[in-house]
C-alpha cells in the first residue's frame, strides 16, 4: 500500500472536502497505472474505505473499466477545485505503438517560440507524424526544460532535436509557414523528399531573418474572422499534409 494512502478515518475526516477529493483523485491515478493486481486490490479497498468516510455511494473500481476510473478521476479533480493540463490526464500506453515508421528526412525549425507548451506539442506531433528532427533557433527553451517535455508526453526521447545558431545550417529548401500575399495553400505546394519547415513566433510570426533566407512559403487558409491559429495547432495540420504527400 502506498504510504499516503493509509489514513485512518479519523484522520481522514479531519480533512477539509475539497482535500479528501483530492486525495481520492491521486488514489485514482496510482490505481490507474499499476499492473500489480495485489497494489491494485489494496488501492480499491482504501478507496472504497475514503468514500464510506466521504459518505459517497461505495463502488469497486477493480471492477470498472479504465473509462470509468478516468471519470471518477475527473469527477474528484473537479470537486478538489483542480484542472490539469493534458501532461496529467490519465493517458493509458497500452494503445502506444511498440515499433514505428522511419522517420522522413524533414528538419522542422523553431523560429524563436516562446511557449514551452508550444515547443512540447510541436515535438510531439512531429514524433507522431515521424517528420524527422526539430531544430530550434538560439535562445529557446530547448528539449531539456521540464515544461517541454510535459508538453511531448515523453517524445523528447524519440525525437532529435538541438540548437542552431545560424539559418545557413539548415537544409534547404526552407520552406516557411507564414501568412502573406505570395504565400500557397499547404495543400496545393508539393512537398519535396528532404526539406526544412519553419514556423515562426506566436506574436509576431517568422523573423526578418527566416523572410529573407525562406525559399518558399505556405500558409493555411482560413475562413472564420480571426485571422490566426495557435502555432502548434497550425504546424499539425501541415505536418499531415507533408506525410501525406512524401
Amino acid at each position: 500500500m502506498k504510504p499516503q494512502f493509509s489514513f485512518t478515518k479519523e484522520k481522514f475526516q479531519t480533512l477539509e472536502r475539497a482535500k479528501q477529493h483530492k486525495k481520492c483523485a491521486e488514489l485514482l491515478r496510482v490505481f490507474y497505472g499499476s499492473a500489480s493486481l495485489p497494489e491494485r486490490q489494496a488501492l480499491a479497498e482504501s478507496y472504497r474505505s475514503m468514500l464510506s468516510w466521504m459518505a459517497l455511494p461505495i463502488e469497486d473500481i477493480c471492477q470498472h473499466s479504465h473509462k470509468v476510473v478516468s471519470d471518477r478521476y475527473h469527477r474528484h479533480l473537479k470537486e478538489a477545485g483542480i484542472s490539469l493540463r493534458e501532461h496529467s490526464f490519465l493517458l493509458p500506453t497500452a494503445a502506444d505503438h511498440s515499433d514505428a515508421s522511419p522517420f522522413l528526412p524533414v528538419t522542422v525549425y523553431l523560429d524563436r517560440l516562446r511557449s514551452c507548451h508550444n515547443i512540447g506539442s510541436i515535438i510531439r506531433t512531429t514524433e507522431a507524424f515521424r517528420l524527422g528532427c526539430v531544430v530550434m533557433s538560439s535562445g529557446m527553451a530547448d528539449a531539456a526544460h521540464a515544461q517541454v517535455q510535459n508538453s511531448a508526453m515523453g517524445c523528447t526521447e524519440w525525437v532529435s532535436s538541438h540548437c542552431v545558431s545560424s539559418l545557413a545550417e539548415l537544409p534547404r529548401p526552407i520552406i516557411a509557414l507564414e501568412t502573406m500575399p505570395e504565400a500557397t495553400a499547404y495543400y496545393d505546394f508539393s512537398f519535396p523528399e528532404c526539406f526544412t519547415l519553419a514556423v515562426g513566433n506566436e506574436e509576431y510570426g517568422c523573423s526578418d531573418e527566416l523572410l529573407a533566407a525562406a525559399d518558399h512559403f505556405i500558409h493555411i487558409p482560413l475562413y472564420g474572422r480571426k485571422n490566426s491559429l495557435n502555432v502548434a495547432t497550425a504546424f499539425a495540420i501541415v505536418a499531415a499534409e507533408i506525410r501525406k504527400q512524401v
